[in-house]
């Protein structure tokens, strides 16, 4: 038996325990067959499966982990979304073997299609980076013959995500009730600037505002300096991560209930959780934050310095470390000096220490601080370029770079996934497409549309086709 057929076979098991198999018959059209098929071909084994006493999850341990089976496959995921927190992640999910379908504006598609320079070609940098392994479709949604396209896409897919307004898509007949009632099981994930109701939830999202609002920006730039913006849309990511596992575990508890959800995820909230110690000081304390710079606020020393020609961020976390640090300095006298004995006494005297170590470290280029370094078991490292973030070796064996030729702007390289699974490996990606690639593909393959009703909406500019095949 293939290991495919296994993990259908568990799925179909788990949903029909569930007493959810009314809800798979729900589904376009298309799957009905498939689906009567294999409940057919494996209704004897449903009633042994039933007594059994070990879990499915038990049977999965004895698949052959050779073949390469990607853990989403199978799932169809409808993008509504546009930037970066929601693109960024369904790209993930597409990582993950899901489908994804891309729904842009006819014409202008995604915002950040216009974000450069730079291009390549006429593809913005910024679009490339987080769109690989998704089709794109160009409907007009305010038609209403463009939100039924999406309604009954909706109807054949397993997860919806999206990033408008509160009450917007409501008005298109889009919203979570209208779909739910369309399709019961269909994971429904909104991602806002503030939340669903609230004072706040009607404001549009920005990452920089949310990063201001959220504290993040308070903490973030030199001691004694202004608050600064991160270097990347870190609010803006933070978000896609909580909602790329929100909505693994949305899949999970369907599979489960048979019954959809409606997730929501907003920038606000992922920032806010993601202030953790910060947030919890002051819950805790009232203890007010403030800038730190690279440094830490509560481990000395913990921070970067400048060297001869860059420069070295150093972490002594311990008092042994320090020690080391002393010795690799060739300051071995203050590791004995009593008032820095302890990290405790190190915080309280940290200018007058960091003076030291400073000018000392100025004294060598970063490279041969790291050979010093090397092997003390002390953390440190370069604070790299960009370049050279791209020229570590370490970056090229994790498969950070990833290389794909695009449709139109030729070969292009975007950040590859983080993650690793022993199961299986990353497929070819797929470039990311140019707006409306897939669009008559789409209707035709998924929607069953006949060739005279795609012609009839690519005439009224309800859709748009790219003639880029």
């Amino acid at each position: 038996m293939s290991r495919t057929l296994m993990c259908y076979k568990s799925f179909t098991f788990g949903l029909l325990k569930s007493g959810a198999n009314s809800y798979l018959f729900r589904q376009h059209p298309s799957r009905h067959a498939n689906l009567r098929r294999l409940l057919s071909s494996i209704q004897p084994e449903i009633e042994t499966h039933q007594t059994r006493q070990h879990s499915s999850s038990l049977q999965l341990s004895n698949f052959d982990p050779g073949e390469n089976v990607q853990p989403l496959e199978g799932i169809k995921v409808l993008d509504l979304t546009r930037v970066l927190a929601g693109p960024f992640a369904t790209m993930i999910l597409g990582d993950l073997g899901a489908e994804i379908i891309k729904v842009e504006r006819p014409g202008a598609g995604d915002d950040t299609r216009s974000w450069g320079p730079p291009f390549v070609g006429n593809e913005s940098a910024y679009f490339l980076s987080v769109n690989r392994n998704k089709k794109s479709i160009a409907v007009n949604l305010k038609d209403p013959k463009g939100a039924k396209i999406i309604l009954e896409l909706a109807g054949m897919c397993d997860v919806l995500v999206e990033n408008y307004l509160p009450g917007k898509l409501e008005k298109m007949g889009l919203g979570f009730k209208e779909v739910h009632k369309a399709a019961p099981g269909l994971v429904y994930c909104s991602i806002t600037g503030y939340g669903q109701t609230g004072p706040m939830s009607e404001l549009p999202g920005y990452d920089s505002i949310a990063s201001a609002v959220s504290g993040m920006m308070h903490i973030t730039g030199p001691e004694d300096g202004d608050p600064v913006r991160p270097g990347v849309a870190m609010t803006d990511l933070a978000t896609g991560l909580y909602t790329h596992g929100a909505i693994m575990a949305a899949l999970l508890q369907r599979h489960r209930t048979g019954r959809g959800v409606h997730i929501d995820c907003n920038l606000l909230s992922s920032q806010v959780a993601c202030l953790t110690h910060i947030a919890a000081n002051y819950l805790n304390s009232g203890k007010e934050a403030k800038r730190w710079g690279t440094a830490h606020e509560s481990i000395v020393p913990y921070q970067g310095f400048k060297t001869k020609d860059g420069y070295l961020v150093v972490a002594a976390g311990n008092d042994k470390q320090f020690v080391k640090v002393c010795k690799v300095l060739g300051l071995n006298h203050l590791s004995e000096e009593p008032k820095y004995k302890s990290n405790t006494l190190r915080v309280q005297h940290r200018q007058e220490l960091l003076h030291i170590l400073s000018q000392r470290l100025l004294e060598e280029e970063t490279v041969e601080w790291l050979r010093r370094f090397e092997g003390t078991g002390v953390p440190c490292g370069p604070i790299n370029s960009i370049q050279q973030v791209f020229s570590e070796p370490q970056v090229a064996h994790n498969g950070l770079i990833l290389e794909m030729n695009h449709p139109t702007a030729g070969k292009i390289a975007v950040p590859g996934p983080a993650v690793r699974f022993s199961t299986f490996e990353s497929r070819e990606p797929i470039p990311p497409p140019v707006i409306g690639q897939h669009t008559v593909q789409v209707l035709r393959d998924s929607l069953s549309y006949t060739d005279d009703v795609i012609n009839q909406l690519l005439a009224s500019g309800t859709v748009a086709q790219n003639e880029v095949q």
